[in-house]
């Protein structure tokens, strides 16, 4: 359901994800190129997540452990785990998977 010049898009862009923690409550900060995506949301609890074009809908994001964020928006199921200084972010949504691997600088 994504246009093929934002995935185009996507693949040329310089990306970057900062995630702050405190307590129950996160803070995310994501840049592609231009772009600057802020949330902020609460373990559990449904909130407006904005997503790369602008549009924003409904999202619950939950703790796995301790190193994995696991969300679940508009029917896709979104993960990022932290081991050391790589993360991984996997989205899934039926039989397509999108995963991107970041490293800490």
């Amino acid at each position: 359901g994504i246009p093929d010049d934002v995935i185009q898009k996507i693949k040329d862009s310089k990306f970057t994800a900062e995630i702050v923690q405190n307590g129950k409550k996160f803070k995310t900060t994501t840049t592609m190129g231009s772009k600057v995506m802020k949330n902020e949301f609460t373990l559990g609890e449904e909130f407006d997540y904005e997503l790369m074009t602008g549009d924003k809908i409904k999202a619950v994001f939950n703790l796995e452990g301790n190193n994995k964020l696991v969300g679940n928006i508009k029917g896709m199921k979104y993960v990022n785990e932290l081991k050391g200084d790589i993360m991984t972010s996997v989205a899934t949504m039926g039989d397509i998977t999108y995963k991107r691997v970041m490293k800490r600088i």
